[in-house]
């Protein structure tokens, strides 16, 4: 029994001993270092602070790179040392009503770009024929790369060569909501779900329209249906009726012909 007591008595003064000479050793580092040794508790302190530092800086990093990455596809097609356009970023969300656009494009091929904001940038179809009034008539609204709200008051001229180029009208703009009342969460299943309801408020188009999206390969394609209500119109074909700027009342030619290739209201 002594014998084993006075080993464990010798395997602890080691142990310590050991212990003892680890910080002997940190000590002489940190001399070495020409910094005073750290008390016990300081350096894990430190590190933990740093380390936390570090992190919260990555998680800003990460804010501001997924805010912008809806926004790259924009972004990459496009020269802003050459275009007017606006460079893509997601602002704050600001607690306002909703808004939309409808830009009348004269690009390679004449063409409606139909914006609804959601999730702070704004959702894009590209649609050959325009809105209709029509319940009957469904018109072909293939989907776009999300654009900036601030494109909401571009009007002008993308010059040619660029991506896009050719004569922008602001052809309408104004607000809208979910046609069930349930704001940005109802129109946000309803966008991923392919079946997106909702009521516009615009100077030319208002009342309920649907954008369902069909089952194709590919970029995504959908419908845009007026749904029948007070303000559904078989008779009235809107947009060869309305042809000026709400912005400005010109024409594409005016505006073709015109210096400015930006405008805004603001």
């Amino acid at each position: 029994m002594a014998t084993k007591r006075a080993g464990k008595r010798s395997g602890t003064k080691r142990a310590t001993g050991t212990k003892s000479a680890t910080r002997s050793k940190s000590g002489a580092k940190s001399k070495a270092g020409g910094a005073a040794p750290a008390r016990s508790g300081t350096r894990p302190r430190t590190v933990t602070k740093r380390g936390a530092k570090k992190t919260a800086s990555k998680a800003v990093g990460g804010r501001r790179t997924a805010a912008s990455a809806p926004l790259s596809e924009y972004n990459a097609k496009r020269d802003f040392t050459r275009t007017a356009e606006p460079a893509g970023t997601v602002p704050r969300a600001r607690g306002k009503a909703l808004q939309f656009v409808i830009q009348k494009h004269a690009a390679s091929h004449l063409h409606f770009d139909f914006r609804l904001e959601l999730d702070g940038v704004m959702k894009s179809w590209a649609v050959p024929k325009g809105p209709s009034l029509d319940p009957s008539v469904r018109r072909l609204a293939m989907e776009v790369e999300d654009h900036p709200i601030s494109y909401n008051t571009f009007e002008g001229t993308i010059p040619q060569g660029e991506y896009g180029g050719g004569t922008v009208m602001l052809w309408d703009r104004g607000t809208y909501e979910a046609d069930d009342g349930g704001g940005a969460e109802s129109l946000r299943r309803g966008y991923e779900k392919g079946e997106l309801r909702f009521v516009m408020h615009g100077k030319r188009l208002k009342g309920g329209f649907v954008l369902a999206r069909l089952r194709r390969p590919g970029r995504p394609q959908w419908l845009l249906i007026k749904r029948r209500d007070d303000h559904a119109d078989v008779d009235r074909d809107i947009t060869a009726e309305q042809t000026t700027s709400v912005a400005t009342k010109r024409t594409m030619e005016q505006i073709s012909s015109g210096r400015r290739v930006w405008h805004s209201n603001r």
